[in-house]
């Protein structure tokens, strides 16, 4: 219970203050004292404007914006702009101070960016009905702009989320799951790494608690002998490096609590199988010109003492990442058989890992002459813009895209005259021709890569020499818009078509007219848009363009407009439809008789009146989600979706998207307690192939464990066998339970559940 104390919550404001601004000049961001009486000005405008305003937590509103400030001086290293926006940030949404108040006190640059960030108030998008989708968008748009918009946007986010805690259940996972939909691949492709992996730690902290919680538990007991042995495994190299007289700096350190659980997801093992979770870096003082010479030299002393995983190997200093991130990294093995990951840098690669893309527009800003870095900047913000510029989609399509965008890797490839050309990933012969220019791209027949002559659609590869062959006679297909996988590429292609089919605009127009004409109705907004849903065509000039060319029928539209009687299914049809996706393996090994289906639909409806809802949507049909399979025990969030609620585990990927775009929609949730229910769920397995392994499982979970399996199956190869279990389980209680008895199976190597 927060008390207010109106004498300390001002000293402590002026303390968070003068904190501010010993900040800002100790990391040399303001230089006179025109710049600090410029931020003094935001802060009294800022904290007169938010007075009578308390946090969640009871604190004054002030705290909340001198807080992104000091992030932003901290964490990105932003000037006076920065800091003056920061603490400006909330002022026009919550208050009645406008833009142009703040335009006249500081500058039209300063005014944009707080437009920028300022939310937009009742506006949804119609397709949608997304307002987080129309506020993403509209920061994406402001960040075409000015960077600083993001920059301070992730400050904003980062600050809330280190205070969720104060918030309702429901605000907290749809805040944590708009964090991972949206900022936190932003700030991956910033390559603010620090924000990055705060976000994804306080993300996972409430989206999975049980998983948090129980690794945070494992680390936090295992502190000591880190300590110990980082502390070993650095004085050996400390020794060479003194030896040879480098100036360096060398610090260890645990790598997060979410890498580590993704680790133990993605190779299926416990917390004590995860070796390579310590981190090294070495960070040397040596002049630009010497700095790749020298950090190789140290990658040479390394691998001297210690044995490298030549599979972990990562020269990022040879070749950039597109953030311009610079940096060896090698994984070693020490004596105790554990591995390490080591990571080599100079001081001034180090200032670009650590504030990422900031780091290049503060150069560009004069904090540095590094013409280079400052060209990154522009090169990165020209390729935003270009994926900005072709914005027909919807707000939500429009921000998956980018979104998308942000964590794809790159590939490295070569023109004829050994020009290096980078490409996400996955790119094409389409997307390499339209990235050397258009007329290129539309007229592409192919390509000769290494050589060898390719069609369109070849994925190409890192390190491959590509001459595109073309000829005038060559359109694009529509099929080309699939195949490219770049923005470029598709918007030329798309806009190629566009061109194409106004062509046909009139010609369609017409003959649609006169269909609808014969139905008494007219062309009209309201009419197009339902045509172009019941028909799933994107646009109303695709709409034309099909109905110009035939390929949408008299009856096609008509039956648009025909009501239809609709008939709702039988409950439990809707209900087992997972039960029956996830009992395909079981086919060859279980044959199901009416009366275990009978079971099942009983078992299924058991569930879900397990669950309890406000009263409010007592009316609703509750739905077990089948993409997660939530069991009694999971924190779960209810979902609207028609006249329906499903139910989904709080860290189910599919609901955090849900949440993060449609807010509008979510149901708190819970289950009841005391209800004594099964719930049937799967549990994959891998382990050695020995005799008595089938026994041993039917033993550990009809006799020692006292439940009920549904089938079993169960295949080797190679001496390894994996299978599934399915198996009835009354809450998350009795199935980890069962999962622990099973991992110390002799020879068993993984036990997850699905």
């Amino acid at each position: 219970m927060y008390v207010i104390d109106k004498e300390q919550e001002e000293k402590e404001i002026q303390s968070k203050y003068d904190e501010l601004i010993q900040l800002c000049w100790s990391k040399n961001l303001i230089s006179t004292k025109k710049d600090e009486n410029t931020i003094y000005r935001a802060f009294i405008i800022s904290k007169n404007a938010h007075a009578s305003m308390r946090r969640k937590s009871g604190e004054p509103y002030i705290f909340h914006p001198l807080s992104v400030a000091t992030i932003a001086v901290q964490e990105i290293g932003l000037g006076v702009t920065g800091v003056v926006c920061a603490l400006l940030h909330d002022v026009v949404e919550d208050t009645d101070t406008t833009l142009s108040d703040l335009k006249s006190i500081f500058g039209d640059r300063v005014a944009r960016i707080i437009d920028g960030l300022t939310k937009i108030d009742n506006i949804f998008d119609t397709q949608t009905n997304s307002i987080q989708a129309e506020n993403f968008k509209k920061i994406l748009l402001a960040m075409a702009d000015d960077v600083y918009v993001i920059f301070l946007k992730l400050c904003d986010r980062l600050h809330n989320m280190r205070t969720l805690d104060s918030m309702p259940t429901a605000k907290q996972l749809v805040i944590s799951s708009e964090t991972q939909y949206l900022y936190i691949p932003i700030a991956h492709r910033l390559g603010l790494y620090s924000i990055k992996t705060e976000l994804e730690e306080l993300v996972m902290k409430y989206t999975n608690p049980q998983s948090y919680n129980s690794i945070k538990e494992l680390v936090d007991s295992t502190q000591g002998d880190r300590e110990t042995f980082i502390d070993d495994f650095c004085s050996s190299i400390r020794e060479l490096l003194d030896k040879r007289g480098y100036k360096y700096v060398l610090n260890g350190r645990v790598k997060s609590i979410y890498s580590i659980w993704r680790k133990m997801e993605k190779k299926r093992v416990d917390f004590e199988e995860i070796y390579d979770i310590f981190a090294i870096r070495i960070i040397i003082d040596t002049p630009q010109e010497e700095e790749k010479e020298e950090c190789f030299k140290i990658y040479s002393l390394i691998t001297s003492l210690f044995h490298p995983n030549p599979e972990r190997f990562r020269d990022w200093i040879t070749v950039p990442k597109a953030n311009g991130y610079e940096s060896i990294h090698t994984t070693v093995m020490t004596p105790s058989g554990r591995w390490v990951e080591v990571q080599i840098r100079s001081k001034r690669m180090d200032i670009i890992a650590e504030k990422g893309m900031a780091a290049h527009f503060l150069y560009k800003e004069g904090l540095s002459k590094d013409d280079v870095q400052a060209n990154v900047a522009d090169n990165w913000l020209a390729q935003i813009r270009e994926i900005l510029e072709h914005n027909e989609k919807n707000a939500l399509d429009f921000v998956d895209y980018f979104k998308q965008s942000l964590y794809t890797k790159e590939i490295y490839l070569f023109t004829p005259k050994g020009k290096m050309i980078t490409l996400p990933a996955g790119s094409t012969v389409i997307d390499f021709a339209f990235a050397i220019h258009t007329q290129l791209g539309l007229s592409c027949m192919g390509a000769k890569v290494n050589s060898k002559v390719v069609s369109n659609k070849y994925e190409l590869k890192s390190g491959e020499q590509v001459q595109i062959l073309s000829s005038r006679k060559m359109t694009p297909e529509e099929d080309w818009i699939d195949i490219a996988k770049t923005q470029r590429a598709k918007a030329e292609i798309k806009k190629y078509f566009r061109v194409q089919k106004r062509k046909y605009l009139l010609e369609g127009k017409n003959k649609l007219a006169a269909v609808l004409a014969d139905i008494n109705m007219e062309i009209n907004p309201a009419v197009l848009g339902q045509l172009r849903v019941a028909l799933n065509i994107p646009t109303d000039l695709d709409l034309y363009f099909q109905v110009a060319k035939d390929k949408i029928k008299r009856d096609d539209i008509t039956k648009c407009f025909v009501k239809e009687n609709k008939i709702r299914k039988a409950p439990w049809l809707i209900l087992t439809a997972p039960f029956r996706q996830l009992l395909k393996p079981l086919a060859a090994v279980a044959n199901k008789t009416s009366n275990e289906e009978n079971t099942l639909k009983d078992n299924y409806q058991n569930n879900i009146t397990n669950i309890l809802l406000d009263e409010k949507y007592e009316h609703y049909e509750i739905v077990i989600a089948d993409c997660c399979n939530p069991i009694q025990g999971d924190d779960v969030v209810g979902f609207i979706e028609d006249d329906k609620i499903v139910v989904h585990r709080t860290n189910c990927p599919k609901v955090i998207d849900l949440l993060a775009t449609h807010k509008n929609k979510v149901v708190k949730a819970k289950w009841r307690k005391g209800e004594d229910v099964s719930f049937l769920t799967a549990i994959q397995m891998v382990a050695i192939d020995r005799k008595g392994l089938l026994q041993d499982l039917t033993r550990i979970i009809s006799q020692e464990m006292d439940l009920n399996m549904r089938g079993i199956t169960l295949e080797t190869s190679q001496g390894i066998g994996q299978g599934i279990i399915m198996v009835y389980v009354n809450d998350t209680e009795s199935l980890n339970g069962l999962i622990e008895k099973l991992r110390a199976l002799d020879g068993m190597e993984s036990v997850t559940r699905v």
